[in-house]
């Protein structure tokens, strides 16, 4: 078994998007908790009255509804009854059984699994504290409940269910329908909570993986100015295609707000994970230099994506790593400066750089006097104007252009023969006459 849990601002969006999955006859409600009736006698507006009353107790807890989905393997067809026990059970050891609840039973995807609904607030107004919750009080209820209900062990299954997450088949969407909405958030699904990211762009790292951008819009734009967010699809070649979808339209409200305190929190789990994708890249250069595109495949055969960020132009100016094992997201310069986009394009060859070896030459930088001449500066310049303009050209290229400018003849203004330099006068001692 796996569970899955998530917060939200509105019991309105989770409460909506079971019921409608239940109108749409690919989920059943098959049982409640701590209702004053059973869940076949009440309708939609009794169900969620429930919560709503509850809720008012106390209007300070913003994030105040849990939406918990239970997924177990595809060889496990259990019984409605042998599932609520199960879902009673795990609500009772995650500190939920006095709790109300809604229990769905989804038959939409490959595998079989529940939907639990229900809030934060207790029933004398104080707040459910869910910091960590994942980590220990439900990986503690996971484990005693595939043992006692001799369930499918989970452990390294939610690793392969990530694994096996494919990107959106734009050609099968049909854009401004349903399904476009739906194979997002499978994705976002995926990804969101799976993935640590302490930025927009490095979230859209992994998100563009599966052929979906998380987009602000330009600077200027309204949706921008407004701190929004919409989501979109992406063809082949990583154009956004079709209606973009806001943020605030989804059932979990993956809103920039969101994605912030996820950035937040997503720092503190991180540095552990640094070292894994930084001695990849070391390895991958041992005794060695390969090319960029070879060390991208070489990195893949570790799992970890190398996402390459070009300007308009086509120069490379950023380079994020995706490590799919740890499920962690490194800008190159937050890795350290020899794994940032510069760094790699040197250690790959893709950029001459002075005082570095290229076959059998060593380019230096001279030291430079403390006044220059005209004709001093203007070599300068040209030499760090060549060295500019070469970056991204063949190494050979650069030095044939380096070495005529370092050995061109110097300009006859500038040059004075030791015949006409006068002779310095020796300097008189002390008590020494003009005479002597």
């Amino acid at each position: 078994m796996v569970a899955i849990i998530k917060t939200g601002h509105s019991i309105h969006s989770i409460f909506n998007y079971n019921e409608n999955k239940v109108k749409q006859a690919v989920a059943e409600c098959i049982g409640e908790g701590n209702y004053p009736i059973d869940v076949d006698k009440m309708n939609g507006t009794m169900k969620l009255n429930r919560f709503l009353k509850q809720l008012k107790l106390n209007d300070n807890v913003k994030r105040n509804s849990v939406h918990i989905s239970l997924n177990f393997d595809p060889s496990e067809n259990h019984s409605k009854e042998k599932l609520m026990d199960i879902a009673d059970t795990y609500m009772e050891k995650i500190g939920f059984g006095e709790q109300p609840y809604l229990v769905y039973q989804h038959h939409d995807s490959g595998h079989p699994h529940i939907h639990l609904v229900s809030i934060k607030v207790k029933a004398d107004g104080s707040r459910i504290d869910m910091q960590n919750i994942g980590r220990n009080q439900s990986e503690i209820a996971r484990k005693e409940i595939e043992k006692s209900f001799g369930l499918v062990v989970a452990e390294g299954r939610k690793n392969k269910l990530n694994i096996e997450l494919q990107p959106i088949a734009t050609g099968k969407v049909q854009y401004g329908k349903i399904q476009s909405k739906k194979a997002i958030v499978n994705v976002l699904n995926g990804v969101l909570s799976s993935y640590k990211y302490v930025s927009l762009a490095e979230l859209n790292a992994v998100l563009q993986q599966y052929n979906v951008l998380a987009d602000r819009g330009s600077e200027n734009s309204r949706i921008f100015k407004a701190k929004g967010l919409v989501y979109r699809i992406l063809d082949e070649s990583g154009k956004p295609i079709g209606v973009p979808i806001k943020a605030s339209d989804f059932y979990n409200k993956p809103t920039l707000k969101f994605l912030e305190e996820k950035f937040t929190s997503n720092k503190t789990s991180l540095d552990s994970h640094k070292n894994r994708i930084k001695n990849a890249i070391d390895l991958a250069f041992l005794g060695k230099k390969p090319s960029l595109a070879e060390l991208v495949q070489l990195l893949q055969k570790e799992g970890i994506n190398t996402v390459l960020r070009k300007s308009e132009e086509g120069i490379l100016y950023g380079i994020t790593y995706v490590d799919h094992t740890t499920k962690c997201v490194f800008n190159g310069s937050t890795l350290g400066k020899q794994y940032s986009a510069k760094a790699i394009q040197e250690r790959c060859g893709l950029i001459t750089v002075p005082g570095q070896k290229i076959s059998g030459s060593t380019i230096e930088k001279s030291m430079e006097p403390k006044s220059k001449t005209p004709n001093q500066i203007s070599d300068k310049a040209s030499f760090d104007d060549v060295f500019q303009k070469n970056k991204y050209v063949d190494s050979n290229t650069a030095i044939g252009q380096l070495s005529d400018i370092l050995t061109q003849s110097e300009q006859a203004a500038n040059y004075v023969p030791n015949q006409l330099k006068k002779k310095r006068k020796k300097k008189k001692r002390k008590g020494q006459s003009d005479n002597q």
